[in-house]
């Protein structure tokens, strides 16, 4: 199986696993262990692009903690003991990514969502400084629209007091194309304020999947009106850290979606670039 075929594969299962699951990741630059808060399927955004298969119920349709935990416990010194590169799956990983990267709270919907998630975000965090070493990372993947709840605020601390990372969806410059990729009725303006209260606080990474819809990708007009977005998050006060751009590479949720091409997608990079100031990075395909 080569590395290609390895950052395709993101199943939410591992062996027995039904909340936690390790996956080869090229933005984490080795294995990130992800965190399933949302094993029903269920987000508040329904995103044109998205890869989870929600025309299927899934067998788990609650985060059983006492199970969540368990699985931490158990996969943690899986990897860090080099034992899953004995496994089918890992056995061909290269040596240059075999290490763990992070602890990814990321799965089949918006974690925020979920209920209790400063509590996991606690729980986790004490798993993990017993377990492994404090250079590996906790990272939020999320669409943003949750960051100012006050659970989910508890949370973003504990993220921040163990080597904590939030990667903030921002895909739109305009809020007509918001509402075209993310089909959700949050408004556009609610991801902004959020993002840029919660980078205030702490840098926050941009993640930006960009596609072809009907066969056209995002007008120049888009491409500028999200580096204003960008430019404006800064003058604000936010910090971002880095902004990732990268394309659809999975089967997405609708056939008219397709993936940029790598000159399209270092075109758009290289404008966001150069307006911004920002760092960034692209990848010409949708790893988590």
């Amino acid at each position: 199986m080569t590395t290609h075929d390895l950052h395709r594969q993101h199943q939410r299962q591992f062996e027995a696993n039904r909340f936690v699951y390790p996956v080869l990741s090229r933005r984490s630059g080795g294995l990130s262990l992800g965190v399933n808060l949302n094993p029903d399927k269920v987000c508040n955004f329904d995103c044109i692009y998205c890869q989870v298969d929600r025309t299927r119920q899934s067998e788990t349709r609650f985060v059983e903690t006492d199970a969540l935990y368990a699985e931490l416990e158990a996969t943690l010194p899986l990897i860090t003991s080099g034992e899953i590169y004995q496994t089918d799956k890992f056995r061909d990983v290269p040596a240059e990514l075999r290490r763990l990267n992070d602890i990814a709270f990321s799965g089949d919907g918006e974690p925020t969502t979920y209920r209790n998630f400063d509590q996991i975000m606690a729980q986790a965090a004490e798993i993990k400084q017993r377990l492994v070493s404090p250079d590996v990372k906790m990272v939020l993947i999320t669409n943003a629209s949750m960051l100012h709840r006050e659970h989910v605020v508890r949370g973003l601390a504990t993220l921040d007091a163990n080597q904590g990372e939030i990667w903030a969806k921002l895909e739109a410059g305009t809020a007509d194309y918001f509402r075209l990729v993310e089909r959700t009725p949050i408004p556009f303006q609610q991801i902004l304020d959020n993002i840029t209260a919660a980078a205030r606080v702490r840098p926050l990474v941009i993640q930006a999947l960009f596609m072809r819809i009907e066969g056209q990708g995002p007008s120049p007009e888009e491409q500028e009106a999200f580096c204003d977005r960008l430019q404006e998050i800064v003058a604000d006060g936010g910090q971002l850290s880095l902004v990732q751009i990268y394309t659809v590479a999975r089967q997405p949720a609708e056939s008219f979606v397709t993936p940029l091409t790598k000159e399209e997608l270092d075109v758009l990079a290289d404008r966001v670039e150069q307006r911004t100031g920002l760092p960034v990075a692209r990848f010409d395909g949708a790893t988590d």
